[in-house]
């Protein structure tokens, strides 16, 4: 953990920002894979540990702004748990090592909630994930399973502190990153005809596992990128294909890295491969040179994505104005997706708190196909953590769907399309700190370039 002293001024900034009424949180619980006790990993919740640093499963916390109280609800350990956990400091020691003094019986806090609503007193709870939260929120407030109602001063005091990164936790982020980078460069290195997707993922996992580090989410390692979230490790690598990785290393105190490599499974890239490829590595550079404070990520966006019809173009894929192109939408043929997002606590961070409030600061996002999944819009700012991964897929449902629909005719060749529907796709993706200067990439640089990729990949 960090030091109490962190711990105990993000909690009085919160109370400052919200103002009034009862801050309410909900740690995670154990989760059984096929029964209870063999338990997925466990994963506190982020916000938990933002404020309270404590990745224990079985607690919850109330920070009671009007009575200037902050307690932790959960139980000590019973001698049964000491046998199968080993022995560990009490709940108590756990609690004053982020600077909290009052630990009560997890079975109390239902009592406490109780009496706060009999006198008027405002409760704030966030957004809810997981159905274990809806059911407190029922047991302990009467709140129905569906008809939360989070609140917004809450949610918006969470989000303006996390999302200003401190140098404590850049330090943090960058070790996440530098074992990230260290998991695409082993995969960079094992990548071949011959073995199997699995295997590649194997050896992700192994190089975060060695430095007692989780994976920051499931690996994607696939020779069908044009799946952009693909979780499928089954198939044979074989001569020509081309293998998309996504993986981040998260580290003790559940800070995340999230990178992206394309990897050719022979020595060298196909021309045809390259000519795509390039065509990425572009649209990515452009973003990354685009960063800095005052910019609105959107237009990074719209500059990563002119980018690419313009290569599409030079291709023979598409025609016309590739600005325009963007404009109209035409341009999610070949990136139905964002450019980035950000990343701290959570590699997609503070997600679960609303992409309107974290991404957007509080303003509607766009209901265009393709800019819909852009979950950073917002005016960058120093302190900001965020990735850059732009695309280029070719997704053969979608080539179908809107070549029946007739839609982008000005900007699209379907007959040229058709002939690419065997490509998969290309993704490359880095983490970036914005600065007052610009911006700064987090964690050893990886492979972006065709010849630097052939190079480690030789």
């Amino acid at each position: 953990m960090f030091s109490k002293e962190t711990y105990k001024a993000r909690r009085a900034q919160l109370k400052q920002a919200v103002g009034s009424g009862l801050l309410l949180f909900l740690g995670n619980e154990e989760s059984g894979m096929n029964y209870a006790d063999n338990t997925y990993h466990f994963r506190q919740d982020s916000t938990f540990l933002y404020f309270f640093g404590l990745p224990y499963a079985g607690l919850a916390a109330v920070i009671d702004i009007d009575n200037n109280r902050e307690i932790i609800f959960g139980d000590e350990l019973t001698i049964d748990a000491i046998v199968w956990m080993g022995t560990q400091p009490t709940l108590k020691e756990k609690s004053e090592a982020t600077g909290l003094h009052e630990v009560r019986p997890f079975r109390e806090i239902e009592s406490y909630l109780k009496q706060a609503q009999q006198k008027g007193q405002a409760i704030h709870y966030l957004p809810t994930y997981r159905t274990e939260h809806q059911l407190k929120l029922f047991a302990w407030l009467g709140v129905v399973p569906g008809n939360e109602k989070p609140s917004v001063p809450f949610i918006m005091g969470v989000v303006n502190q996390r999302i200003y990164k401190s140098a404590e936790e850049i330090a943090e982020i960058e070790k996440a990153c530098n074992v990230t980078a260290d998991m695409h460069l082993a995969a960079m290195r094992t990548v071949r005809p011959g073995i199997y997707e699995s295997e590649v993922a194997a050896v992700v996992a192994e190089t975060a596992f060695k430095h007692n580090y989780e994976l920051s989410f499931p690996t994607i390692a696939t020779i069908n990128g044009q799946t952009l979230h693909n979780h499928d490790h089954s198939h044979l690598i074989k001569s020509g294909d081309m293998l998309l990785l996504d993986a981040g290393a998260e580290t003790e105190m559940g800070y995340a890295g999230d990178m992206s490599s394309t990897i050719p499974a022979d020595k060298k890239f196909t021309q045809r491969q390259k000519d795509v490829y390039d065509i990425q590595v572009a649209a990515h550079e452009t973003a990354v040179a685009a960063l800095r404070p005052g910019i609105k990520f959107v237009d990074v966006y719209e500059k990563a994505c002119t980018v690419i019809m313009q290569g599409m173009k030079d291709l023979g894929f598409a025609k016309g104005d590739p600005a325009e192109a963007v404009k109209a939408g035409a341009h999610a043929m070949f990136m139905p997706c964002g450019l980035g997002h950000m990343m701290g606590l959570d590699v997609h961070d503070m997600e679960n708190l609303g992409e309107e409030y974290v991404g957007y600061n509080g303003q509607p996002k766009s209901k265009q196909f393709g800019r819909k999944s852009l979950r950073l819009g917002r005016e960058l700012e120093p302190g900001f953590v965020l990735t850059i991964e732009p695309g280029v897929y070719f997704i053969p449902e979608l080539i179908d769907l809107w070549r029946s629909e007739g839609k982008f005719l000005e900007f699209l060749d379907y007959d040229k399309l058709d002939t690419y529907k065997d490509f998969s796709g290309i993704r490359n993706e880095e983490d970036y700190l914005i600065t007052e200067e610009g911006a700064r990439r987090l964690g050893k640089r990886i492979p972006l370039h065709t010849d630097e990729v052939e190079n480690e990949h030789c």
